[in-house]
Parts: C-alpha cells; structure tokens; sequence
C-alpha cells in the first residue's frame, strides 16, 4: 500500500553506453590529470628531498622543498637564493642501483615523467648562491683552520643563515665565476662539499647555469612536522651593499 501517494524512483539499468560513456569520462580526466601534472613539473614547480645535513639548518636531512622552475627563465636567480641543480659530474658518488624489476623500473620512470612521484634526488644538489658570472669571491684567513670572512666583490658578507657554529670560510680563496654559472655554498659551511671543493678546469668550481633546475622556495613538511612548513625567502639584506662586478676597484 503506497503512503501518501510518494513514489519510489526506479533506477534505470546500466547499459553497455552508459558504462562506456562512464569509462570515457573517467579517461579523459585521468589523462588530464597527467597533462597537468606533467605541464607543472615540466614548467613550473618540482619537489626535492633533502638527503644531507649541507644546508642546515635552513634545510634539514629529510625535509621536502617546493622549487620554482621559473628562474632561471622568465625569472632571475640572484645572490642568496637557494637553487637546486644537476651534478655537474663527480660532485656526488655513483647512486647505488636501484633494487626494482624491468617492469618496476618503466614505471618509475613514467611516474616520475609526469611528476607523480620524486625524482631520482642522488642526481641533484641543493646550495645556496654566493656569487654570480663576474662576481669576486674571496676568504681571507690568517692560519690553517681558523675562521676567515667572505666577501663578494669586496664586500664583506654576514650571513645569518649559516648553521649554528658555522664558520663562514676557513680556506684561502680568491676565484672570479665565470659569466653564465653561479658559485654555491651550503649553509652548513664545514658539512658542505660545495664550489671549494671542486676547484680546476674551465668553471673553477663554479655551477654553469644550465644545470640549475630551480629556485627553491618552501619548505614543505609532513603532518607530524608542522613546525618545518616555511616559505625560503631571499636574504637581501645580506647582499644588498655587493658592488657590481668590477666597480668594487673604481
């Protein structure tokens, strides 16, 4: 007996159509989707882990960082920013191999091409820029071992990022970057392999500009750390009295 006259709607059945049209739909947004992903990572935005203590504690071992890939492009890399870039050859060890089947590896790869999961992170560094093409960088210290102050074009830097008890230089260093490339170091100053340690040939341990990836610019963090969600800002006031190239002798 029907109670106050209401009638109970009647689904119609699924047809081979309806359940086509449904896949077709559900396709066209996955493959969206992976457009999209792809366009951000191939353009804008790409995620690193952190895998060392270099550049603390601005960035500890395990943090994530957000990196812009629009500098250098339509943006400029400028002293101070923190850039992610590609091994400029044998500043890292050979990466240990990867453990997957053939299969597991293809789809790492595809993964990993349209920016779903992170990239291969033994290929890549993470420093900050002291000095840019043209720059002076020099450490003048008075004995082996003992702290030295860093200049850039004569200037004499004060770097509050440096990691606590972080001497700015302890070696003798006075090199010219070349046009085109950056010259890195961690904030960790003595826990850093950075553009001093890899001095000789043509770049004089500079970082040619092609290799770099990006500018990072969050510090990104899991739920249970909260606390390490930052955005990276540019010291500018660290750098602000740099002279430019060449005008630090007129």
């Amino acid at each position: 007996m029907r109670r106050g006259g209401a009638h109970r709607a009647v689904l119609p059945a699924p047809t081979p159509v309806r359940v086509a049209r449904t896949i077709r739909d559900l396709l066209i947004v996955v493959v969206a989707a992976l457009a999209l992903s792809f366009l951000l990572k191939q353009v804008l935005v790409q995620t690193f882990s952190i895998p060392s203590g270099s550049m603390a504690q601005t960035l500890e071992e395990g943090d994530r960082v957000l990196v812009s890939k629009l500098a250098p492009g339509p943006l400029a890399v400028h002293r101070g920013d923190i850039v992610v870039f590609k091994d400029p050859g044998e500043w890292l060890s050979p990466p240990p191999a990867a453990n997957r089947s053939i299969v597991g590896e293809v789809w790492h790869a595809f993964l990993q091409g349209v920016g779903l999961a992170p990239p291969d992170d033994d290929q890549f560094l993470i420093k900050r820029v002291i000095g840019m093409g043209g720059d002076t960088v020099e450490c003048q210290v008075a004995g082996a071992g003992q702290a030295g102050a860093l200049s850039v074009n004569g200037e004499v830097l004060s770097e509050p990022y440096l990691a606590e008890g972080a001497m700015p230089c302890t070696e003798q260093l006075s090199v010219t970057v070349p046009d085109g490339a950056v010259w890195v170091m961690g904030d960790n100053r003595q826990g850093s392999m950075d553009s001093r340690y890899h001095r000789g040939g043509e770049s004089d341990g500079a970082v040619d500009m092609d290799l770099v990836v990006g500018v990072a610019k969050v510090r990104l963090a899991p739920f249970t750390k909260l606390s390490r969600l930052a955005l990276l800002r540019n010291p500018g006031a660290t750098f602000v009295d740099v002279p430019h190239p060449g005008l630090a002798e007129l």
